[in-house]
This record gives structure tokens, C-alpha cells and sequence, in this order.
């Protein structure tokens, strides 16, 4: 079973001036003579951790990693303004552009799928290759399921629990409400919503691990909290700048360039039918189903099956 390459430090990092509020955090990792490939991360909201470097073998691959707008090291932290999936993809040409960088490979999971399918739509002649993580398509019926009516069939507990901190939503839409209370102008309110949706969403995300004691957050946990949950709700209720079903309807405007699907059968954050379907709509790839692996990038069938796909893709690239 293949694990995560040691750790890597970046061989430089600066921030993208977007010509607006944001600076948008860049990596650079790995050889810079190697297959250039760009890490998205999920959420949105969160942002890249050191272990995301280590999927890749740094003296095969350039790595590029960036932190959203709002999200990890970029600033403002949790800022919503000029803050669309639109602005994402504009980010990463502005990044590819500036490294001089022609094609690359797109790497992303959840969310980070999604972003990596929306940009190879817009930009397929500047795509190598996809390995995509847990899709997420974002669709009504993706949403639905985590936040009206689905896997809080399978925690009605932990449902429960979300739901009781919006005692005033009648009509289901707890992202609308989340959203509201994380525009509120009392910081104790927007604490409150930030914690009742991290609580749920990461019971979750984790379900397969074992639990860990629950311990007060520091106020640095605290405002980074506030800062991702303020993204990801924004991005929900505005079900992500797109049209309902655009990822597969656009599917015919990807690019025919070798593509891997990696997804866990016991995924409950982003179902399996997801990438069944979107492989489905691409003959040309190949989907790989992990029976025990969850959503999570870092659980052990899931890193043996991601640094595969990053090594036999590196092989592939290299034939003529």
C-alpha cells in the first residue's frame, strides 16, 4: 500500500494581487522541471495543509498550491465580496500565467473536484490531465442531501442537534438561515451558527474515525472557524455561481485528456453516484471505488489510491 511522500517544504511562496480585496496565497513545490499539477482544495472554506504536498512525488511533479479567496492563508480571512467561483477560476489562470506554466494537471477533491471539472470547461487547452477526489457536483439534490433531507437520516442525532440552532426556519433551508446569522453583525451569533454547522458537517466528514474528546477552541480556532464557515455558506446558499446540473451538462466541453475518479463507497459527504455518474458521461475515464475509504483525503485507502493515480499518471504523460 503506497503512503504520502515525506514531508516537503515549498521552494517559494507569494500571494496573488487580484487588483480587488483579496491576496490569494500561492505555493510552489517540487521540481521545477517536473509535470506541473495544481492542488484544489475542498470546502469552500478551508484551505491547503502541508500534508496536500505529499501527494505527489517532488522530484517528478511541480506542485502548485493555493489558498481560495477568504480561505487558509489568504487575506481578508472569510471575506465574501468578489468572492465567486468565477473569481476562483480567474485566480488560477492568473497564477498559471504568471508561472509560465502551459498545461497542467488539475488535482482536486470535493469541492476542489468541482472547481477543477468548472475550469477545464472554461480552459481545456490548458489541461493535462484530472485526478478528482469524492466529486462534488453541486447540485440541488448534492445540497439537499447534506443540509434538508438525506444523510440526517443516518445521524438524526447529531441532525438534531444542528437543526435545534435555527428555531425559527420553517421552511427547511438551513443554509439560508446560516448564511443569515453569519452576516450578523453580533459576533456571538455568527460564533454559534459557525459551531452548530462545523459540529455537523464534521460528524460527517469524520464519521469514520474514532471519536475525540470535544475540548473548547481557542479564540484562534474560534475566528478561523467563523472565517470558513462564512465561505462555505456563502458559496451554498448561492449554490455555488452556477446553473443547476452545469458540471454534467458541460461535460461535453472537457477536455479528452486522461482522467482518474477516486471515490469512497462509504463517502456520506459526497455519494458515490456522483462520480458514477460523471464517469458514466466520460467513457475516456477511469473511476476507482475504494469499498472501505470515506471523504476523507488522508485515510489510508484513499492516500494508497491518490499517490497511485499521481505515479501511474506521471508514467502515462511520459510515453509518446
Amino acid at each position: 500500500m503506497r503512503v504520502l511522500f515525506p514531508p516537503l517544504e515549498p521552494v517559494s511562496t507569494w500571494c496573488l494581487e487580484t487588483g480587488g480585496v483579496h491576496r490569494v496565497y500561492v505555493e510552489d513545490c517540487g521540481s521545477r522541471d517536473g509535470t506541473p499539477v495544481v492542488f484544489l482544495h475542498g470546502g469552500p472554506g478551508s484551505g491547503c495543509k502541508p500534508y496536500h504536498r505529499q501527494f505527489f512525488d517532488p522530484a517528478r511533479y511541480r506542485v502548485i498550491l493555493f489558498d481560495q479567496r477568504g480561505c487558509g492563508r489568504s487575506t481578508p480571512a472569510g471575506a465574501t465580496a468578489e468572492n465567486t467561483t468565477a473569481d476562483l477560476i480567474a485566480d488560477m489562470e492568473a497564477i498559471r500565467e504568471r508561472l509560465g506554466i502551459e498545461r497542467w494537471v488539475l488535482f482536486g477533491g470535493s469541492w476542489g473536484a468541482t472547481l477543477a471539472l468548472l475550469y477545464a470547461q472554461r480552459h481545456p487547452g490548458r489541461v493535462l490531465a484530472m485526478i478528482l477526489r469524492g466529486t462534488f457536483l453541486a447540485r440541488r439534490q448534492d445540497v439537499d442531501w447534506f443540509f434538508r433531507d438525506g444523510v440526517s437520516r443516518i445521524f438524526p442525532d447529531a441532525w438534531e442537534t444542528f437543526t435545534a440552532a435555527f428555531p425559527a426556519v420553517a421552511d427547511g433551508d438551513y443554509v439560508a438561515a446560516a448564511c443569515e446569522e453569519m452576516r450578523s453583525g453580533d459576533p456571538a451569533r455568527r460564533t454559534a451558527c459557525a459551531r452548530a454547522w462545523s459540529d455537523w458537517t464534521g460528524k460527517v466528514v469524520t464519521y469514520l474515525l474514532p471519536e475525540s474528546p470535544a475540548t473548547e477552541p481557542t479564540p484562534e480556532q474560534t475566528e478561523r472557524m467563523r472565517n470558513e464557515v462564512s465561505v462555505e455558506t456563502h458559496y451554498a446558499q448561492h449554490r455555488y455561481f452556477i446553473e443547476e446540473n452545469q458540471v454534467l451538462r458541460d461535460v461535453p466541453r472537457l477536455p479528452r485528456v486522461p482522467t482518474v475518479i477516486v471515490h469512497g463507497r462509504r463517502d456520506l459527504t459526497c455519494t458515490l453516484e456522483a462520480s458514477w455518474t460523471l464517469h458514466r458521461a466520460l467513457p475516456h475515464s477511469r473511476l476507482v471505488i475504494l469499498r472501505e475509504a470515506g471523504h476523507l483525503a488522508n485515510e489510508p485507502a484513499m492516500i494508497d489510491a491518490l499517490v497511485s493515480a499521481t505515479e501511474q499518471l506521471h508514467e502515462a504523460l511520459q510515453c509518446p
